[in-house]
């Protein structure tokens, strides 16, 4: 279901709320990478189970430099914007800023969204090889003690 609206709505990212209270996001890439590659049933799989819980978040009356900043630091391209009792009432994106604020602030978030990082591969399948973070052979890696 949040696959079909995403497509409705033409957006990657969907919030996920409990009532009007903000509980994760989830995003076609979640979809893809916890459900599809992982082989479970996208009709048949939960939210709660591929959804990103303990999701960052900005007030609506936060400066925009402070959720760059918020963006950078987290390595995120989308910020849900909840109100002072902590209700969704939003989401700014990267996009949103290059476009409407300033394109140098966006560039800076950018940047930093944007270094590289060590992904954590340990709940991939094993099915993706060296590529999704199992061995070419097929036998877990295992951390250098």
């Amino acid at each position: 279901m949040a696959a079909q609206a995403m497509q409705e709505l033409d957006v990657g990212v969907i919030p996920v709320c409990d009532g009007d209270r903000l509980v994760g996001i989830v995003t076609d890439r979640d979809i893809v990478v916890r459900c599809v590659a992982q082989g479970r049933q996208v009709d048949n799989t939960r939210l709660n189970d591929v959804m990103s819980s303990g999701t960052c978040w900005c007030f609506e009356d936060q400066p925009v430099d402070e959720a760059m900043v918020q963006m950078g630091e987290a390595q995120i391209r989308r910020l849900p914007v909840v109100d002072r009792n902590r209700h969704l009432v939003g989401i700014v994106s990267l996009g949103d800023v290059a476009v409407k604020a300033d394109a140098d602030r966006a560039g800076e978030a950018l940047e930093s969204i944007s270094e590289p990082a060590e992904p954590d591969r340990s709940g991939q399948s094993q099915a993706s090889g060296a590529a999704g973070g199992g061995s070419a052979s097929g036998q877990p890696r295992r951390s250098p003690a």
